[in-house]
This record gives C-alpha cells, structure tokens and sequence, in this order.
C-alpha cells in the first residue's frame, strides 16, 4: 500500500512550502499526475477553510482526524509562526501522531509547531535562517543549526526557508525509494537532485554601506580600497587616532575587530562580484582583497561551507539539467 503522507495547513499557510510538499509527495514525476508511491492528503484544524499568507484561502477536504492514519506529517510555514503557538488541539495531533511512530517534518519556519509540541527537545533542527535566532531563543531545549538546508534526525526532520523544503523532499524519496527516484523527481521539477552546502550563502552580505557618524568616514574609505592591502595602521591613521584608541572604538561601534570587519567586508565584496560579474575566481580573489584565489575558496569555505564556483551557480544558475539515475 501507498505510504501516506498529510500535510497539515496551519492558518498563515505559506502556500509555497505546502507546494514543494505536493511536488515530491502527490503525484508520480510525468505530465499524466498519475499516482506516486504516496498517498497525500492536506488538513487543518477544523478542516474545511484554511486562510494562508499569500492573500487567498483553501479549501480543505480533511481536519485533525487525518493524521491519525499519516505515516509521514508535513509541517509546511506558516506566517505566525515565530509569535504565535499552534492551538492545543493541533499540538496534541502532532504528539500524538508522532507517539504511534509518524514521521515528522517541517518546512522552513514550519519547525515553530514542532518545537511547541515538543518534538525538537533535545534534537538537532533548522528553519529558515531569519528565524533561526528566535527558534533558539524560545527553545533553548533545541540544538538549532542555522547553516545546513535540511537536519535529519531519523523520524523527525526539518528544513530551512522556502526552496530548502523541496531539497528535503527529495531526500525523503532518495530515502524512501533511492536515488533514482529522487533523480527522476528532481528531473521533472527542474532543480538539482542534491545541492552541495548550506543556506550560510543565501543570507545577506552583512557589511554594507558605511554608516554615518563615528568611525563610518573611516570605514567608508576602506570600503573604497578593498583591493588594496590594509592594515590597523592604515586604519587608524585615517581616522586620527592610535591603533589601541580605533580598535575600542571600532568594536564599540560594530561589535567586532577591524581585522574581523576587513574580512567580513572583502568576503561581501567577494559575494557581490561572484553575483553581478563574469571575472574569474583568481580576479575576484584580487578585486576583494584577498591575497590569492586559494585565500579566497579557503574563506568560503570557513565562513559558507561552499566554495566560490558553488556560489556563483547557485545564483546565476546552470544550464546543465540533471540526469535521471544520477545521485
């Protein structure tokens, strides 16, 4: 018999994490949308009428009582999430579901409900990496890891923002049924079958235009000449003062070392270039400041887990398809 999988569309539904659900979990891969290897369903509290985020509502054909037979719960994001705790009722179908053996997921965001039932206490979990802090915050219980697109915890398993819960999915098939189901899926919806790093990447460059006041004149003008080899001197002699005086200052402004900034802001640049140009990774290495492409891949790697080349493709994209039977 099929597996059965029930996504659970909480008020605020993010009507995209629920499609990447439907994507791997419907329908067979083919235009034909015959029958997969599961057996989907979607509910919500009291069934019926479900308002999500994206301005329109559902029409639901299930309530609660469906995850009484779900052998997979899906958990996609809901816009409330961080603030607000799913009902008691939708609490106790999620424990309960999970006691008698469910697997349970989440998508983006989605992992709020299944920190507030509990089923995150003592576990490894991701959401989408805005909300990261505020899920660690609200569940010290949780070993929240921000930089991963997906944790698998075995019979629980959560995923970070938005695209990242179709990766997850896919895992799930690659799990379910092997990697040449998961190919064939990810064929069909046209992304890759297994995408290498984490989300670290995707979150924004954290140095941008200097701020005013202080020391921003300062860093303004390093700004200017990231190509160029800058040390505390050069800094401190811009801004008049010793270089015991800029560095108090520095990270009584930032909260970090000038040394740490000049990284910070020549791996932004780094970004930016690998993003809006066509140079290679040894031009971009020598616009950013960094002394060779070697410093350069060995800086993604520390601070993104990915690699120059990796980066690039993920955001200009690649006209290589993938293969079926490929892992």
């Amino acid at each position: 018999m099929a597996h059965v999988v029930v996504a659970l569309a909480l008020p605020g539904l993010v009507t995209f994490d629920l499609g990447c659900a439907l994507q791997a979990f419907a329908y067979a891969p083919g235009a034909d949308r015959d029958a997969g290897p599961y057996d989907f369903a979607v509910c919500g509290p009291g069934g019926r009428r479900v308002v999500t985020s994206d301005g329109f509502a559902l029409t639901l054909e299930h309530d609660l009582t469906a995850l009484a037979r779900a052998e997979t719960v899906v958990v996609p994001g809901y816009l409330q999430a961080p603030e607000t705790a799913p009902s008691p009722a939708v609490l106790r179908a999620l424990r309960a579901a999970h006691e008698r053996g469910a697997r349970v997921m989440s998508i983006c965001i989605g992992a709020f409900a299944l920190a507030h039932a509990g089923l995150l206490d003592g576990r490894r979990a991701t959401t989408h990496w805005a909300a990261a802090g505020a899920l660690a915050e609200q569940f010290p219980a949780v070993e929240v890891v921000a930089d991963v697109l997906y944790v698998d915890e075995g019979d629980v398993l959560t995923s970070a923002g938005l695209a990242a819960g179709l990766d997850l999915a896919l895992h799930v098939v690659r799990r379910d049924h092997g990697a040449a189901a998961a190919a064939e899926l990810a064929r069909w919806n046209v992304v890759a079958p297994h995408r290498d790093g984490g989300q670290a990447q995707f979150t924004p460059a954290p140095v941008a235009s200097a701020p005013d006041g202080g020391l921003g004149a300062t860093r303004a003008w390093a700004l200017e000449r990231l190509d160029q080899p800058l040390a505390l001197a050069d800094l401190a002699a811009h801004a008049c003062c010793t270089e015991r005086t800029l560095t108090r200052r520095f990270h009584a402004e930032t909260g970090t070392t000038p040394k740490q900034w000049l990284l910070t802001a020549r791996l932004a640049r780094a970004r930016e270039l690998l993003e809006t140009t066509d140079d290679a990774i040894e031009r971009v290495a020598a616009r950013a400041g960094f002394p060779t492409a070697a410093a350069l891949r060995a800086r993604f790697a520390a601070e993104l887990g990915t690699t120059p080349t990796a980066y690039r493709r993920a955001f200009r994209g690649s006209p290589v398809l993938p293969v079926a039977g490929s892992s």
